[in-house]
């Protein structure tokens, strides 16, 4: 009877993670081919504080630190101070909107537009290394 409570507990954690993996299969694939939205204001601000804060405190190697002293330094801020980068996030979501829009519409049109130079380098890439390693394993069978 020792043991009884611990195994008792890791099947209760096995029937978790079976219901967690079976929930994960049915979630949609992401497209990596979709634009990633764009940065809130204050991320903004945090990519210029982390550059500062990194000067200032060479020797913190601590992520916590930095996230808690950008945000009190964020929340402190008026504003009129936050404006500018306000302007940068409003600026990179007008461009998300317009790839969004883009991405769409290649969807909607199938996305087989030959035309169109925009196709990603990545999907180019992929189909070419596809090929070569077809070759390359031809070559070595007949070595």
């Amino acid at each position: 009877m020792k043991g009884g409570k611990s195994s008792g507990a890791t099947r209760k954690a096995d029937t978790k993670l079976a219901i967690k993996k079976t929930a994960a299969k049915g979630k949609a694939a992401k497209d990596p081919n979709k634009p990633k939205r764009p940065a809130s204001a204050f991320f903004v601000f945090m990519e210029d504080f982390r550059k500062q804060f990194k000067e200032d405190h060479p020797d913190n190697k601590s992520v916590a630190a930095v996230g808690k002293a950008g945000g009190a330094k964020w929340k402190s801020m008026s504003d009129s101070e936050k404006a500018p980068f306000q302007a940068k996030a409003d600026k990179r979501k007008k461009e998300y909107e317009k790839n969004l829009d883009t991405y769409n519409k290649k969807l909607a049109g199938g996305g087989n537009d030959d035309d169109d130079d925009e196709d990603s380098d990545k999907s180019k890439s992929e189909v070419n290394d596809e090929a070569d390693e077809d070759e390359s394993d031809d070559e070595e069978d007949d070595d």
